[in-house]
């Protein structure tokens, strides 16, 4: 197992969780949690365009998460390991528990976002 305590193994463990921390990656991998699909099929479930799938998708590969499979003329892609679907179902647990919190940080929320989030606020002021 993974030594974690040592400073190689926290940049692992955090290099591990970028692959999550992507809105398009982190919908593929949630698409991908109801079986195998193809690029189209998870075009058509999370509304992202062609190319900007199969770019997440090829970032996924690379990292272990998905494992892609030729059938015939299709490539299929699921979860390389059920621990991922696991790792997925346990952060929405997680989430319905400190929801709150999560959306009133502001140290990870992107400019986009911060702005948004003041403007609905003074908005409703």
């Amino acid at each position: 197992m993974l030594n974690v305590t040592n400073s190689e193994g926290v940049q692992l463990q955090a290099k591990l969780f970028r692959g999550f921390s992507d809105p398009a990656r982190l919908a593929i991998l949630q698409a991908l949690q109801n079986g195998p699909q193809t690029v189209t099929d998870i075009v058509a479930t999370t509304g992202m365009s062609q190319p900007n799938t199969s770019n997440h998708l090829g970032c996924l590969r690379d990292c272990g998460l998905v494992i892609a499979e030729q059938q015939g003329r299709f490539v299929t892609y699921h979860l390389s390991d059920d621990r991922v679907g696991d790792l997925l179902a346990l952060a929405s647990s997680l989430l319905a528990d400190v929801a709150r919190g999560v959306y009133d940080c502001t140290r990870y929320t992107s400019r986009d976002e911060l702005r948004t989030k003041l403007i609905k606020e003074h908005i409703n002021d």
